[in-house]
């Protein structure tokens, strides 16, 4: 299939234009927004509102500020930066109108307004007076305008419908009438409380969300993608499936940082399309496995996306907990990838393509391995008992300083680096002063290295980069999380969550795989239009109490469907990963759609394991009811098998191709080990028999195929 590969430089490595980079870079903006390119004043004016932001976000992590006044001043940043940095129209590009300069400055006279009147606003959220009502339109108007120009015309369309459902209860038809709320009291409650705009959904993007936005920027000036990325080559080079495995093995380094499915497909997918290129892989083929790689960013801990953040708030746990419930189906989803490119190696005839040997992996390792150090550390202090917001911002701090071991990948000036860490170590241990004294040391320290050495200058200004990006990678997130917040609020207003829960029910007629079967359907229709976040939201408050009432953990009920609304991520018409994939291969972007939908098959699957099977949660690293750390293993293993099964019938592969027959089995032996309890349940209620446990049918079928083929080998059918 190598035939299909794109024409190849003088030293046969397949070029990637500047045109199909650009191309794949308009699906990122598409889901993160295009950002004016700003110099002058206004890019200094902004870069410093950007940089303020960040600092204040740090700050924040380490001390505590009052929760109204937080929640308030990050909504304040976010909105500012979007208006000058989101145009209204794609025509105003690149320059800053004076409509954008007047929209950040009332947001920030209404939201200084709010902190200004403190308690006595708050307390006047029932019966708000006529300018609490007033500016809260104004400003949830200023509000859907930044969410448009970060994420498009969706998530307003859908706030407004729901803002129209609280108003018209009345007016409404069974079962989803309601009393009804005029503007006064709706704007009361979604401006003023705590349980709007304000609420959860912000409370998570003020606090985690950014602080891993800013820690990923950390990483990515520090040069830590490029060595996940060069890491990788090195490690899987000099075997004829090594293309394929970078790129999993890329994927799942750089996507646990980044969080970002599109972003990690197009950063891998401009360095490893060339080498996959050479190995042989087809255009559509080697685009679906990218973007089934950029899908694993968003569920791959220690950054699983902002949803995952949210997770742990709805469910009132630490989001160490949601690490350990991702743990076992990541490593499921990445296990089975790599399966499927050990087949794609033999189906294919992948090459052996030679890799940059200018430094060897020991080299390599022993120069930049310090990059995997911010990683593990971000987990060993939550371990520890730090809380998330700490352990991310040491993690950051440790990012900082290891950065300057070598000169490259210094984020400032490195024997300012070296000061910082001998005099902060002692006054850590010693005062509570030391972060303003550090942060006074580091100010003077860059504006006086800047001054003497042209080097230090272009170091100083990769750290004010640094810092700037920070908060302009959480905008989009942010503005979805405040917009949610308006949905999230009518739900609770109006009890819709309950309302919709129980017609899911009734129509699902009280079965369990029915009423899941229409909550995937609904997340992965709502995640078709809007993103994952805002996707998981929704879905989270109108559709999770129809699962927690037949049974489901919601633990479980809120993993199943943050899955689903990740899926949004490989799914047309808003398919933007495959989309971005296929600018870089060239390949067609429904095929590649269809190839990614192949190599995401366990992130379709295993979702339904711990939600209807009785050892499901087994997955999650919760032991089920009545059992033991036993059925943990279990439930893992049987799955994996059953992932492998279905792979391979997926590929139309084991030790060389299948028949259809052999096909069809291998299908039937994967579902019979993913699935054995439904399976068995179900053969039951049909035969009106006490039926043995599938499982052990499935392990049976699998060994019975692969010692066929064994025996077979000898005349593999041409590939």
């Amino acid at each position: 299939m190598g035939e299909d590969a794109k024409p190849a430089t003088a030293d046969g490595v397949a070029a990637i234009s500047d045109e199909q980079l650009r191309k794949a870079e308009a699906y990122v903006e598409a889901e993160e927004g295009a950002t004016n390119r700003l110099a002058g004043w206004a890019g200094a004016i902004v870069t410093a509102i950007a940089v303020a932001a960040t600092l204040f976000h740090l700050y924040a992590a380490y001390d505590i500020v009052p929760t109204q006044q937080l929640r308030y001043t990050h909504v304040a940043f976010v909105m500012v930066l979007c208006f000058l940095l989101f145009p209204v129209a794609a025509r105003f590009r690149n320059r800053i109108q004076i409509w954008d300069v007047l929209a950040a400055a009332a947001t920030v006279a209404i939201l200084g307004y709010a902190l200004y009147g403190g308690e006595d606003f708050t307390d006047r959220a029932t019966v708000p007076e006529r300018l609490d009502v007033v500016l809260g339109v104004i400003f949830i108007v200023l509000l859907l305008e930044a969410t448009r120009r970060t994420s498009g015309w969706i998530m307003p369309v859908v706030a407004i419908a729901f803002i129209a459902y609280a108003m018209s209860g009345p007016y409404l038809p069974p079962p989803w009438t309601h009393r009804g709320y005029d503007l006064s009291r709706l704007v009361g409650h979604l401006f003023i409380t705590l349980e709007g705009i304000f609420g959860t959904a912000v409370d998570v993007s003020s606090t985690l969300i950014i602080m891993f936005t800013i820690y990923g920027a950390f990483l990515q000036h520090s040069g830590a993608g490029k060595f996940f990325i060069d890491f990788s080559m090195s490690l899987m080079g000099g075997k004829p499936n090594s293309a394929g495995r970078t790129v999993v093995l890329a994927s799942f380094l750089l996507g646990g940082p980044s969080g970002s499915g599109v972003a990690t497909t197009v950063t891998i997918g401009a360095v490893a399309y060339p080498m996959m290129a050479r190995a042989g892989f087809e255009k559509n083929a080697a685009g679906g496995l990218l973007a089934a790689g950029g899908l694993g960013a968003i569920l791959s801990p220690p950054v699983l996306g902002a949803a995952a953040f949210l997770i742990a708030e709805f469910l009132k746990i630490s989001y160490l907990d949601v690490i350990w419930m991702a743990t076992i189906p990541t490593l499921l989803y990445y296990t089975s990838l790599l399966f499927m490119v050990e087949l794609d190696a033999r189906r294919f005839g992948a090459k052996v393509v030679p890799s940059d040997t200018t430094l060897s992996l020991w080299e390599m390792t022993k120069r930049y391995g310090f990059h995997f150090t911010s990683l593990i550390a971000v987990i060993v202090f939550m371990i520890a008992g730090y809380s998330p917001m700490l352990s991310v911002f040491y993690s950051t701090l440790m990012c900082f300083v290891l950065s300057g071991l070598t000169p490259e990948t210094a984020l400032a000036p490195r024997p300012l680096l070296l000061i910082l860490t001998v005099v902060g170590v002692p006054l850590y241990f010693v005062t509570d002063l030391w972060h303003p004294i550090l942060f006074f040391i580091a100010l003077v320290g860059v504006i006086v290295m800047s001054r003497r050495s042209p080097e230090a200058a272009a170091t100083s200004r990769k750290l004010v980069r640094t810092l700037a990006d920070g908060s302009i990678g959480v905008l989009n997130a942010a503005t979805t999380c405040a917009s949610a917040g308006i949905i999230v609020g009518v739900v609770t207003l109006t009890g819709l969550g309950l309302k919709f829960s129980s017609i899911v029910l009734d129509y699902a007629g009280g079965s369990l795989l029915v009423t899941a079967i229409y909550t995937a359907l609904i997340v992965w229709i709502v995640g078709l239009a809007v993103p994952v976040t805002a996707s998981y939201i929704i879905c989270a408050v109108i559709t999770a109490p129809a699962l927690t009432k037949l049974g489901v953990p919601d633990f479980a009920a809120h993993m199943f469907i943050f899955y689903y609304a990740v899926l949004s991520e490989v799914s047309p018409p808003t398919a933007l990963s495959p989309f971005a994939a296929s600018a870089i291969t060239g390949g067609d972007p429904y095929r590649t759609t269809l190839q990614a939908w192949k190599y995401t098959l366990p992130a379709f699957l295993v979702p339904f394991v711990f939600v209807l099977d009785p050892i499901g949660v087994g997955l999650l690293m919760k032991i089920p009811k009545d059992g033991s750390i036993a059925d943990i293993v279990i439930i893992s293993l049987k799955t994996a098998a059953g992932l492998a099964a279905l792979a391979a019938g997926a590929q139309n592969w084991m030790l060389h191709r299948t028949t259809m027959a052999e096909r069809v089995l291998l299908i039937l032996a994967g579902l019979l080990l993913v699935f054995p309890s439904l399976i068995e349940a179900a053969a039951e209620g049909l035969s009106g028999y006490d039926l043995p446990h599938p499982a052990p049918f499935g392990l049976a079928i699998m060994a019975i195929l692969l010692a066929r083929q064994w025996i077979t080998r000898a005349k593999p059918a041409k590939a």
